[in-house]
């Protein structure tokens, strides 16, 4: 996997997390760094751990698979992509304010939720792990925190086009996977 396909992954998978943090930023008054830190730290967090232990769940199984590796890394990519797209297009969510330990605890596990079916993906295509999760939750840090203060300054107005481009892009890239795995493209 190059580094241009992993940084693809990594910011269709903080797409959701940049979309809660775009709700954060929206839900408070006065933005401050302690909020751009909490969503940051929380999401960069999950969406790391999350492929860790995706890969390691993954990896006792992918000698099996082996033989349709691809298209299970396919399927996993488009499914997740093609969530994110419905949640985009039909989820109005309202914005919570608090950015308390249960809360922050409940977003961030709901918002990687789909990193841990990249992480079974990348144990089927033999991705070195520890750069890759350490790669996405940098990602999602920077996108996050940045999400908290768009928020505040723009409102949910790009929320859903976030989360839609994040699908499109892992809908692409489960294709492009697949595609070279048949051999009808080489990159």
């Amino acid at each position: 996997m190059t580094i241009l396909e992993l940084f693809l992954i990594a910011v269709g998978l903080s797409m959701d997390a940049f979309a809660v943090s775009v709700c954060k930023g929206l839900a408070v008054q006065k933005v401050q760094w302690k909020h751009m830190l909490l969503c940051g730290g929380y999401f960069g967090i999950f969406q790391a751990l999350m492929p860790l232990i995706g890969y390691f769940v993954g990896s006792q199984f992918a000698q099996y698979i082996e033989a349709f590796d691809h298209w299970v890394a396919f399927g996993l990519l488009a499914a997740i992509g093609g969530n994110m797209i419905k949640e985009a297009l039909f989820k109005e969510e309202q914005p919570d304010p608090g950015f308390g330990v249960k809360t922050m605890l409940v977003m961030a596990i709901a918002t990687s939720i789909d990193a841990l079916a990249i992480g079974v993906s990348f144990a089927c295509l033999s991705v070195q792990i520890v750069p890759a999760v350490l790669f996405i939750g940098i990602i999602t840090f920077i996108l996050s925190l940045v999400g908290v203060k768009i928020g505040n300054i723009f409102g949910v107005k790009y929320k859903s086009r976030a989360e839609f481009a994040g699908g499109i892009i892992l809908i692409l890239l489960g294709t492009k996977i697949l595609l070279e795995h048949l051999g009808l493209i080489h990159f």
